[in-house]
């Protein structure tokens, strides 16, 4: 669902570190955008991806194994079929459908069928929320 917006003061910094559980790490400035509550930490799993829809959009949230908290789009650029369904192995979503894969920390396309990156998005955790930078 929805959570509330505020002002967004990401780190572009920040965001290609993957925000962990005791928040952000550093504090450089990002271009204006909107911080919207997505879930709860503890609402994703280590190591798996969850799916957040935000107005008209969809994103797919990840967590690693060190509690790293990341955000991409939620459709493979492949086939648009949502990611939120595919399986995560240490840094890599691999799509359901023709088992494209990205790297989720940088959205970094590994191979055919996908070829196109996925959009990334700043990511940090305050007070057990994760929060996602929207644009």
């Amino acid at each position: 669902g929805e959570g509330p917006s505020v002002p967004c003061e990401a780190s572009a910094a920040r965001h290609r570190e993957g925000a962990d559980r005791r928040g952000p790490r550093l504090t450089m400035s990002d271009p204006a955008g909107t911080w919207v509550d997505a879930c709860g930490a503890d609402d994703i799993d280590t190591e798996d991806v969850r799916r957040f829809d935000h107005g008209d959009r969809t994103f797919a949230l990840y967590r690693t194994a060190d509690d790293r908290y990341y955000a991409t789009d939620g459709f493979c650029t492949h086939a648009k079929v949502h990611l939120a369904g595919g399986l995560v192995m240490d840094r890599i979503i691999e799509c359901p459908k023709h088992n494209g894969r990205f790297d989720f920390t940088t959205g970094q396309a590994q191979g055919a069928p996908a070829c196109v990156d996925l959009k990334t998005y700043p990511v940090k955790v305050e007070n057990g929320r994760v929060l996602v930078c929207v644009g």
